[in-house]
């Protein structure tokens, strides 16, 4: 078994660790506080869905943004970087721009979610929250995102079945046999857009294959267009049937599910590390990747 496989399978238990984690609130904003998630590529998701996720809770003005294309512009109480690695250079660089922007100036808490403790974040911020048990050794991430997104469900008073439908997830065999399929679609809606967006890169980033991520509605604005046969699109949270059968019609598979959008990720992370064993590719060493983007 992949070292990307059995990081997959550890997540319900990792998530009952994190929910035992006592201090994290104030890292997903306080009631009240306007925020900014940053992250870059897995991470920026997760904020996008974060930042959703707050405001539907009506914890207050959140937005997330990628750190590499951030400018200072709006004034926040806090900006929280979510990085794994703790050294992602495009976070520490939009970290260092706001402690001395407008956007410090004016009082922001900068502080970080990490995955591992003593990195360079931690000079840049006033503290940082270490899920060192959510770490990874694979380069994809898998349990360190999930995890961050359970424990921002926690902070916001949202309850969920995301553990028992993941456990559920993991005992069974995938819907679909993989090899069936060359195109792979993920839509989602609010908070499942940034699911959508993470479960089409880890398509790309294990099995180096075609995957895209839509808004649930905008994908009959153009994206259908090349869908057919070899497709599969998989939805996240709920769908309206008039748009299932639309899809259906372009002869596309079409994966629903009843089950808790984290739960759905996870099934998620095993089509992709399926797929990519398919093609005789090892899911824990993605090609061109590396654990951290490190700029010279």
């Amino acid at each position: 078994m992949s070292l990307t496989s059995e990081e997959i399978a550890s997540q319900p238990a990792v998530w009952a660790e994190a929910a035992k984690t006592q201090e994290a609130g104030a890292f997903f904003g306080r009631p009240g506080e306007s925020v900014l998630f940053l992250g870059c590529g897995t991470s920026a998701f997760v904020a996008e869905s974060i930042a959703v996720l707050r405001e539907e809770a009506g914890q207050g003005i959140t937005d997330a943004a990628y750190a590499s294309e951030w400018t200072p512009g709006r004034r926040y109480d806090r900006i929280v970087a979510i990085t794994r690695s703790g050294t992602t250079s495009e976070v520490l660089q939009a970290l260092r721009v706001a402690a001395s922007s407008d956007a410090g100036a004016a009082g922001a808490s900068l502080v970080a979610i990490s995955a591992v403790a003593g990195e360079a974040v931690d000079a840049l911020v006033e503290e940082t929250l270490v899920l060192d048990f959510a770490d990874e050794h694979s380069v994809v991430q898998t349990r360190f995102p999930t995890t961050v997104l359970t424990m921002a469900r926690v902070a916001y008073g949202l309850t969920s079945s995301a553990a028992v439908d993941a456990s559920d997830v993991l005992r069974k065999p995938l819907p679909v046999d993989v090899t069936d399929f060359e195109h792979f679609v993920y839509l989602g809606a609010g908070w499942t857009r940034g699911l959508a967006q993470e479960a089409a890169l880890k398509i790309r980033e294990a099995a180096q294959a075609w995957s895209e991520s839509y808004p649930l509605l905008d994908y009959r604005h153009g994206p259908i267009a090349v869908a057919g046969p070899r497709s599969l699109v998989f939805v996240f949270g709920a769908v309206g049937e008039d748009l299932v059968a639309d899809i259906e019609a372009t002869g596309a598979t079409v994966q629903t599910s009843g089950l808790d959008p984290l739960a759905q990720l996870v099934q998620a992370q095993r089509i992709a590390v399926e797929l990519a064993e398919s093609r005789g590719l090892n899911p824990d060493t993605p090609r061109h990747l590396t654990r951290s983007v490190i700029l010279a």
